[in-house]
């Protein structure tokens, strides 16, 4: 056996190991086709040819890897590197093919100055896979280590520790409903002066108090770069992949929880992408603020922007104890599959 970078006449190989691996029910992710491979691991950010590694057997590929260096990822860590797939034909299985294609990536990425190597979303290569008993219902990311997969009990083995556990949840959008509760309490949060809904950038309101309070910068640039987008009458470029492949004719929805002249709370953007998935990128509430239902609030008007956006499912990611979980199964979500962000020291 020999491990060593793929090279072109290896694809037919590594696609049919792939899709195998999908066809088997082994894996989640969307078939590989020669048009998505050049888009995940070539085109991708950090994407490096000789990360993406094959064991040769028999002269063919019976065995994939592929990996994204620290200084390759340009919002990465120093120091991260990560583990984006590894997978191995089923009659080559136990015999240290997987061992051998996970000892030979570590050694790379060590040696590009990695201190520890991660199965996390934080991965620039973003691999799609579909939501098990619905009708082709997508997630555009997997943020770690899918805990059914064929593959699950390999890792722990290898060093492998679980640094948190997350839990995806989805919903048909068809069955949605906005519980009757839902107004009642917008109107209750209205009468303390938090006013809910639709953010108007003429308000101009401040939220740097609120991220400070969190301690996101990552939901400071989210705000700062939708309602920029607002001011400028533009959509933001940044948007998923809009329905039909048309990007909107201006800036998204954004969903926000206002009080004296600061926004304490908010949600979305209300976006729509090209598998009928509503899209946002979280939702927030200003730690001073909680306890109120504000988060109850913006979520189901989320979904119900979602819906009349023409949206046919939703799935989102929380970590598998976040209190936010009970937010999103009262307004219907329900959990579909467990997964666990790894990491081993290098």
């Amino acid at each position: 056996m020999l491990i060593r970078a793929m090279r072109s006449d290896d694809l037919n190989d590594v696609i049919r190991l792939w899709n195998e691996s999908v066809a088997a029910g082994e894996v989640l992710y969307f078939p590989l086709t020669e048009a998505y491979f050049r888009r995940k691991f070539v085109e991708s950010n950090g994407c490096e040819a000789d990360n993406l590694l094959v064991a040769e057997a028999e002269g063919r590929a019976v065995g994939m890897i592929h990996g994204v260096a620290p200084e390759t990822f340009p919002l990465g860590r120093p120091g991260n590197a990560y583990l984006t797939c590894l997978l191995v034909q089923r009659d080559h299985r136990g015999r240290g093919v997987g061992t051998a294609l996970l000892n030979a990536l570590s050694a790379r990425m060590k040696a590009r100055g990695a201190q520890t190597l991660y199965i996390s979303s934080t991965n620039p290569v973003n691999l799609d896979w579909r939501i098990p008993g619905t009708p082709g219902h997508d997630h555009n990311n997997a943020p770690g280590l899918d805990t059914a997969c064929q593959g699950c009990g390999f890792f722990p083995k290898r060093g492998f520790a679980v640094r948190y556990q997350e839990v995806a949840m989805y919903m048909d959008l068809s069955a949605y409903r906005m519980d009757a509760s839902i107004p009642a309490l917008q109107s209750k949060l209205a009468a303390e002066g938090i006013v809910t809904g639709p953010y108007d950038p003429a308000w101009n309101c401040g939220f740097d108090s609120m991220c400070d309070r969190v301690g996101s910068d990552y939901w400071r640039d989210v705000l700062r770069t939708e309602i920029d987008a607002w001011k400028q009458g533009r959509p933001n470029q940044d948007a998923r992949m809009w329905a039909d492949g048309i990007p909107p004719q201006g800036p998204r929805t954004l969903l926000t929880a206002v009080h004296q002249g600061q926004i304490v709370g908010f949600t979305g953007p209300v976006d729509l992408q090209q598998s009928g998935r509503g899209w946002f990128t979280g939702i927030c509430t200003d730690p001073t603020y909680e306890r109120r239902g504000i988060a109850t609030v913006l979520f189901n008007l989320l979904m119900q922007a979602f819906v009349e956006e023409g949206a046919r499912f939703t799935t989102l990611f929380t970590g598998l104890d976040n209190h936010a979980r009970r937010v999103y199964e009262r307004a219907g979500l329900r959990p579909v599959r467990q997964f666990a962000l790894m990491a081993l020291p290098l």
